[in-house]
C-alpha cells in the first residue's frame, strides 16, 4: 500500500484530520493546475454575462469581433476585440435583459448584403437584430414572438440561434424560452423575411422535445450538416433536422451520463464541412464534454463522448467556437467561454485540443 492511499485509508475513519485537509489541499491545487488556462479575459460588463457569438472580419480576421450578452432589466450587447478589449463605441445598452445571441452572414436587405447579430429580449419577449460591424439596430425596438401564448412563463425568452441553409439562403431563427410545453413544441423557428427592404419574421414550426425538469436555454445549428442542438438541462443535448422542410422527428439524445447538473453551453468547432466536435457546458463543474459532430461511423446520430475538458471558466453557461484562422495568436481558430464572474474568457484552440482533439490546419 502507498503511503497515499494508506493516509486516504485514514482519513475515511477520521484520523489524520491535519493529513487529510493537506490532502484536500492538494487535491484542489491539482485540480486547478489541470485546468486549461484563456490566453485573454474580457473586460468585465456591469451586471451578469451569459452568452457570447464570434463575427468573423471578411477582410481582416484578426480584426474579428466578439458579441455578448449582458443580461440585465439594464442589459446591454458588449463588442470585444479578440484580446477582449470592450469597444465601447459599439457596445448598446438599454436591452431588457438579453440573455443569448447568435451571428449571421449574408441576408439580403434592400440592395446589400449584411451580417447580424441577433439577441432575445426576454422582458419584452422580442428579437432584436443589429448590422455588423457598426451594430446599428435594422428594426428599431426589436419584434415581438410567441404570439398567442398568453402566460408569461411561456413567454419567457432566453435561447436565440441562427440557421442559414446552404441550399437555398433562408435563414432562420430559432428561439426557446425559460418554461413551455412537453408536447414537442417548445421551440418556434421563424424564417427572416426582408421583403420590400425591411426585415419581418414568419413563424414556420413548433418543435422539439422537453423533459420538464428544468429549462432549455442553449441552442446551437449546424449550417453545414444541418442540425438544430439544444441542452435540455438536467437530461441531455436533443438533436433535430434544422430545416423545417425534413419534420420534427428526435434524431438523438446524448450527453445524458456523467454532468454534475445541468447541460448549458453548446458550441461546434469544425475541422471541415463534415467533421469536427461538439462541446457542451458542464456548468457546475467548470468543464465541457466533447462530442464527434460527425457521430459514428455507422450512424450519424450516435455521439459519444471523447473527452472532457477542464476550464477556468466560472458556472460557465454559454460558448461559441470558431475554427478560422485569426491572425496569429489563434492560428488553429478560437473558444470563447461564459464566466460567472462578468467576464467572457478567450481561449486558442490548440490549448483545449491538447494531444486529444485535432485542430483544422
Amino acid at each position: 500500500m502507498t503511503k497515499s492511499k494508506l493516509i486516504y485509508g485514514l482519513c475515511s475513519l477520521g484520523i489524520l484530520a491535519g493529513s487529510c485537509n493537506n490532502q484536500s489541499q492538494q487535491k484542489a491545487t491539482e485540480t486547478a493546475q489541470s485546468a486549461v488556462k484563456p490566453l485573454y479575459v474580457t473586460d468585465p460588463v456591469v451586471h451578469d454575462t451569459d452568452d457570447p457569438a464570434i463575427w468573423l472580419n471578411p477582410h481582416d480576421a484578426a480584426k474579428s469581433l466578439i458579441v455578448g450578452t449582458d443580461k440585465d432589466a439594464d442589459g446591454a450587447l458588449y463588442v470585444f476585440d479578440l484580446k477582449g478589449k470592450a469597444i465601447d463605441s459599439l457596445t448598446v445598452r438599454n436591452i431588457q435583459r438579453p440573455n443569448n445571441v447568435d451571428i449571421s452572414y449574408g441576408l439580403p436587405l434592400g440592395d446589400s448584403l449584411v451580417d447580424f447579430a441577433v439577441t432575445g429580449e426576454r422582458l419584452t419577449a422580442k428579437l432584436r437584430f443589429y448590422a455588423l460591424p457598426s451594430m446599428k439596430e435594422i428594426v428599431p425596438d426589436g419584434i415581438e414572438i410567441y404570439q398567442g401564448e398568453t402566460g408569461p412563463e411561456y413567454r419567457d425568452l432566453m435561447g436565440v440561434a441562427v440557421y442559414r441553409n446552404p441550399e437555398n439562403g433562408k435563414q432562420y431563427v430559432i428561439a426557446g424560452r425559460k418554461n413551455g410545453p412537453q408536447d414537442g413544441t417548445y421551440l418556434w423557428q421563424y424564417e427572416i423575411k426582408t421583403d420590400g427592404g425591411q426585415l419581418g419574421l414568419e413563424l414556420v414550426r413548433k418543435f422539439g422535445q422537453f423533459s420538464g425538469k428544468k429549462e432549455i436555454e442553449a441552442i446551437a445549428v449546424d449550417n453545414e450538416l444541418g442540425y438544430i442542438y439544444y441542452s435540455d438541462e438536467g437530461v441531455g443535448v436533443r438533436k433535430y433536422y434544422a430545416d423545417p422542410e425534413k419534420g420534427n422527428e428526435q434524431l438523438a439524445l446524448f450527453a445524458t451520463d456523467g454532468f454534475t447538473k445541468d447541460h448549458e453551453g453548446i458550441s461546434i468547432y469544425k475541422l471541415d464541412d463534415k467533421t469536427g466536435y461538439l462541446l457542451v457546458s458542464d456548468q457546475e463543474a467548470n468543464q465541457f464534454h466533447v462530442f464527434p459532430r460527425e457521430g459514428a461511423a455507422d450512424n450519424p446520430h450516435d455521439h459519444q463522448l471523447i473527452t472532457k475538458i477542464k476550464t477556468s471558466t466560472v458556472s460557465s453557461d454559454g460558448s461559441e467556437a470558431l475554427s478560422t484562422a485569426l491572425g496569429k495568436e489563434f492560428r488553429h481558430g478560437i473558444f470563447v467561454a461564459m464566466s460567472d464572474d462578468r467576464t467572457f474568457q478567450i481561449y486558442k484552440w490548440e490549448d483545449l485540443a491538447g494531444d486529444i482533439l485535432k485542430s483544422k490546419k
